[in-house]
């Protein structure tokens, strides 16, 4: 869906749009590949209008434009008669609260738009300008595709709703929209959700710790409806159609080696196994009970490492094991269409051999339909595009890495670097794995407070997220990385393909629309006046010092 509209380019164009229809664009496709595709979806992520804090419902010539809040991040507030909003200073969004639908439903009207980003000078709107002549800085060739795009997403954890509980109303759902919404925000597509705690959980749980309760018989997700399915149902308030995917970082402490939480390897025998199956199976109908459709789920987060956090080690053999002879068959026992990834693999070092021990295995590979890497395991990524599954892309590096004291910048036991720094390292990261070929990219902590430490045992690890709650002064932070992923985040659409580029640091996508999204990154110390080539137009604008620009042309 092009979002060259009133509601994005701001009161430049407002005047153009006051009583023009529009409709609500053509709906989201169902995905065709990533976690879940068409798995119980209901296909109703397309931009109908409706989310929060739009203040429309397409095509029905509404005017309440009630806006978002705009303490904090600048933002306009919505017009009465749907133009864009009087906000816009550095961090917001430049009026993005009003809507400017009508009453004809005609369609969307689409002007060259260019969005910016530097150093404390988040998300300014401007316009290209038209040139005719001089060398292009980076040419699109929308004509040669690379893979299919399915989106953007983050993770659910404890901790982030603790923070957004924090806030008052207005800000938690302004945060929520942030992320989620595809107007007013990041329009993150996808959700992952911890199966008991993870290291952002408040503390250590499964969601079965009856010892040998091989039949479930004590499973629950109450402790879940604390704190991590109100977190997930604000989301799907505001993006209703969001693509959800679970994994655990621990299975119960009964199926595990060593009893406990942390580290520990998965036991190898039939009763131990055919219990996790069901475990799995348990949590998929227990969320579907409540309203929410887990489309994939990965049997193991980083399952060759043992940390002092909830975590378990498996072996490739296992692994195939547990697929092939458990866990699938379980699914299609119980009618479970939730699919199977093989995921989530993180270290370089061991890892590899869990991917070739189940792509080796025939029974386990009918179930396994996607595969999930994160951190080290882009080099993976080629080998595994000739299998034509979808491949996701399951966690953004959190920065500030504790093993590397000396890194840039270096490593802060007692805070998160949430910085411009962190920023210009998450582009390159999304870069690099988008080149790579994954179909899908999912932030790890969507919401933290600004120290961010987890809950390992010995060394509480201060991890970045995309927002931040300030506890004492009940503050909502945008953070660089956040933007950083709403440049690319915001205007490129599921379904839509990576094409290529030549020349300059640049990702450009061509949307179902035909909109092609542009994003250039300017590594240099001042200001680049930059010449795209797109669609046989040329377009000059200004990219920020070490920042960014977004070119959303049709």
């Amino acid at each position: 869906m092009n979002r060259a509209r009133a509601s994005t380019v701001g009161i430049l164009l407002a005047f153009l749009l006051v009583g023009c229809g529009s409709s609500s664009g053509p709906e989201e496709p169902e995905s065709s590949g990533g976690p879940g595709a068409g798995a119980g979806s209901s296909g109703s992520t397309g931009g109908n209008g409706s989310t929060s804090g739009n203040g429309s419902t397409s095509g029905t010539g509404s005017t309440s434009g009630n806006g978002s809040a705009t303490t904090g991040s600048g933002e306009g507030t919505g017009g009465a008669t749907g133009s864009s909003g009087t906000g816009g200073d550095p961090g917001g969004d430049g009026g993005s609260g009003g809507s400017s639908t009508g009453t004809g439903g005609d369609p969307d009207v689409v002007e060259p738009t260019l969005i910016t980003s530097g150093a404390n000078e988040y998300w300014k709107i401007g316009t290209p300008t038209e040139v005719t002549s001089g060398n292009a800085d980076v040419t699109v060739d929308d004509a040669a595709t690379q893979q299919r795009w399915d989106g953007f997403g983050g993770s659910f954890n404890e901790m982030g709703w603790n923070m957004l509980s924090m806030l008052s109303e207005s800000e938690r759902q302004r945060a929520i929209r942030l992320l989620f919404d595809k107007n007013e925000g990041a329009g993150f597509a996808y959700g992952r959700i911890p199966m008991g705690a993870s290291d952002y959980a408040m503390d250590r749980y499964s969601l079965d710790e009856k010892k040998d309760d091989f039949t479930m018989e004590s499973f629950s997700i109450a402790r879940d409806k604390e704190k991590l399915i109100p977190y997930i149902k604000a989301a799907l308030a505001v993006r209703p159609g969001l693509h959800l995917w679970a994994s655990p970082w621990t299975p119960p402490t009964w199926m595990k080696s060593n009893g406990a939480f942390d580290g520990g390897k998965m036991k190898d025998d039939a009763n131990t196994l055919k219990a996790h199956a069901l475990y799995f199976a348990k949590f998929v109908e227990a969320y579907a009970a409540e309203g929410m459709t887990i489309e994939a789920v990965h049997p193991q987060n980083e399952p060759t490492y043992e940390t002092r956090y909830p975590s378990c080690a498996w072996t490739g053999q296992l692994m195939a094991k547990f697929i092939g002879t458990y866990l699938g068959p379980t699914f299609e026992e119980r009618g479970i269409k939730a699919q199977i990834f093989l995921g989530t693999m993180s270290n370089d070092a061991a890892d590899p051999g869990i991917l070739s021990a189940v792509t080796g295995d025939a029974t386990a590979m009918k179930y396994v339909k996607g595969f999930g890497l994160q951190w080290n395991m882009r080099g993976s990524a080629a080998g595994l595009k000739s299998r034509n599954l979808p491949i996701v892309q399951t966690e953004h590096q959190c920065g500030n890495y504790n093993w590397n004291p000396a890194g840039a910048p270096p490593y802060n036991p007692n805070t998160a670097a949430n910085d411009h720094a962190y920023g210009q390292e998450s582009w390159g990261l999304i870069r690099d794995w988008i080149k790579a070929g994954v179909n899908s990219y999912n932030a790890w902590n969507m919401v933290l407070d600004p120290v961010g430490k987890n809950i390992d045992s010995q060394r509480p690890w201060p991890q970045n997220a995309l927002l931040n709650v300030k506890a004492d002064t009940k503050e909502l932070i945008l953070t660089p990385a956040y933007y950083v992923f709403r440049h690319v985040s915001q205007y490129v659409d599921p379904g839509a393909m990576r094409v290529n580029t030549t020349g300059g640091d640049a990702l450009a996508f061509k949307n179902p629309d035909g909109t092609i999204v542009t994003v250039i990154y300017n590594s240099g110390s001042s200001a680049k006046t930059t010449t795209l080539s797109v669609a046989g137009k040329k377009l000059q604008f200004s990219v920020p010092a070490r920042g960014w620009a977004t070119v959303n042309w049709k």
